[in-house]
């Protein structure tokens, strides 16, 4: 695990923790984090106790002579450190599943909704450390996973011709220490900077379509959990129950469970027909992996609806350990890495 005493890297080690396929053995971080025990040198904000198999672990370096004997290593590092640390570690041989977004824009590098293009995994086998057993899978933006699992199915039913999205961010988002207290409280602050362009850009490379996409992404002062107000035009025209009707038989998802039934064990997505979604209310549906969308309306060819998702689960750590379970039923993990 690289990046593991921030916020990400600790949903990691929840998710890892008694994990049935992964066994966590090397915790990376700083140089000034390397040497201490992990307790000592993690500020823990989840509201959970640290695992207790990690408490006493001793944090190392993120070098790839530090982590010898893994298989492969879960990033959660800054951008920007995260591009170079990440590419040596693909060049020593390790499957790098990456939370930043510096390697999403590379062209053989696939960014991995799990649910929605799993298949875009094997597309890794191109990039020229693979023959060393090493490659890089990066997730996408937290906006745009939820994003993608929601109109995924209106892509593929009815094709998209123009979309709408402005998003309400939770704080989590951020990080840690994040956004100060006196510019959010009592205030929503209609700026985020990148986000706007990582939302109309990266779904194209996911869904293999390409459309046009207006964004507005804002912070809000909520913890945890997504929500994005979304209107869609589609290429055909559908009548509101044809478009509920594609939305609850979510094609992409059923495709990728009845071929990897072990890692697609749980609801991508909820249709919600009796209330709006609301992020305290549906973000830890399905233990935090299920998309909920609901207040669905419209007619013709015109539609909208709401959308939450759980911003450090299926936007981050749960979208890398989904696409590393994929890796491995898919053969794509070696037995052993060559660091």
């Amino acid at each position: 695990m690289l990046g593991a005493t921030g916020a990400v890297g600790q949903r990691f080690l929840q998710l890892l923790s008694s994990h049935s396929q992964f066994a966590l053995i090397r915790l990376g971080a700083s140089n000034q984090s390397a040497g201490k025990a992990y307790r000592q040198a993690v500020k823990w904000l989840l509201d959970s106790d640290i695992p207790s198999e990690f408490r006493d672990m001793r944090v190392v370096r993120c070098t790839p002579s530090d982590f010898a004997g893994c298989r492969l290593v879960f990033s959660a590092l800054s951008s920007g450190v995260a591009g170079p640390t990440e590419t040596q570690f693909a060049q020593a041989g390790f499957g790098v599943f990456s939370n930043a977004g510096d390697h999403r824009g590379d062209e053989d590098v696939p960014v991995l909704v799990p649910a929605v293009n799993g298949a875009h995994l094997q597309r890794v086998r191109v990039q020229t450390t693979f023959a060393s057993g090493g490659f890089i899978v990066t997730k996408a933006n937290c906006s745009t996973a939820g994003l993608v699992i929601g109109i995924a199915p209106l892509v593929h039913s009815f094709g998209v011709e123009h979309l709408f999205v402005a998003t309400l961010q939770a704080l989590s988002g951020a990080g840690y220490p994040g956004v100060a207290s006196l510019d959010i409280a009592d205030n929503v602050i209609p700026y985020i900077p990148d986000e706007e362009e990582k939302l109309q850009h990266e779904p194209s490379k996911i869904l293999d379509q390409s459309f046009p996409i207006t964004a507005h992404c804002t912070r809000v002062p909520v913890t945890d959990g997504h929500t994005l107000c979304v209107s869609v035009r589609l290429r055909q025209d559908a009548s509101l129950v044809q478009v509920i009707s594609a939305l609850q038989q979510n094609q992409p998802y059923q495709a990728l469970q009845a071929s990897f039934p072990l890692t697609f064990n749980y609801e991508s997505l909820h249709v919600l027909e009796d209330r709006p979604p609301q992020p305290r209310l549906d973000r830890m549906r399905g233990n935090g992996l299920t998309t909920t969308i609901g207040r669905i309306r419209g007619g013709n060819r015109d539609f909208s609806f709401v959308i939450v998702s759980h911003n450090t689960l299926i936007g981050a750590a749960s979208a890398g350990m989904k696409a590393a379970e994929l890796a491995l039923e898919s053969g794509l993990v070696l037995p052993h890495n060559k660091p």
